[in-house]
């Protein structure tokens, strides 16, 4: 089977009070899923998963439409610090920023749940995702530490930061029922030249 796993588009920032942030899609987010879902069209694909998180659902559901496909939503595919009641995209991060601090004091404090933790959920869950869709092409749109995540997995690195993807970035894996991953791809985004 085959995965095309998207990161979400470029989503606003928000800060909430009243629980952990999980902001929509900004205006050029919007412009982007629709390139990528205009792009993914003709791929032949079967299934769309996204995480439960607003900015992977609004990126998934253009393609959705165009096919009239109804996506899945997997809970474990979430952020690896959902739990922050902000949220800002990292291009408007200064040195100062609290994110910023603390990763620079501690990269695995971008883990709400532990690294192992997020590392075994998010493997777990592609995992599921192969063994139901033999056969099948699947577009999963979740988030830059999931799937860098999953593919330092893939590849045996010692570094969860050492593959970040682009807002709308394409990586595409090739999946047997036998266990073999073959990274075919990672972080296509030509098709987001026309937005440039």
């Amino acid at each position: 089977m085959e995965l095309l796993v998207i990161r979400h588009a470029l989503p606003k920032a928000e800060v909430r009070s009243d629980g952990p942030a999980d902001p929509p899609l900004s205006p050029l987010g919007l412009q982007q899923a629709e390139v990528t879902a205009e792009f993914l069209a003709g791929e032949m694909v079967d299934a769309i998963v996204t995480s439960t998180m607003r900015r992977a659902i609004q990126t998934g559901q253009p393609l959705a439409d165009r096919l009239g496909l109804i996506p899945e939503r997997l809970d474990n595919l979430k952020e690896s610090d959902h739990r922050r009641s902000s949220y800002t995209p990292a291009e408007d991060m200064d040195i100062d920023h609290e994110v910023v601090r603390s990763y620079l004091a501690d990269p695995l404090s971008m883990f709400d749940d532990g690294y192992e933790t997020f590392r075994d959920s998010i493997t777990a869950a592609f995992h599921g995702l192969v063994a139901n869709n033999r056969g099948r092409t699947v577009a999963v749109f979740c988030h830059s530490m999931v799937i860098g995540v999953y593919l330092q997995t893939l590849l045996g690195y010692d570094d969860p930061f050492a593959l970040i993807s682009d807002y709308c970035g394409i990586s595409r894996i090739s999946a047997s029922s036998t266990g073999v991953r073959t990274l075919r791809s990672v972080n296509e985004t030509a098709h987001l030249r026309p937005l440039a």
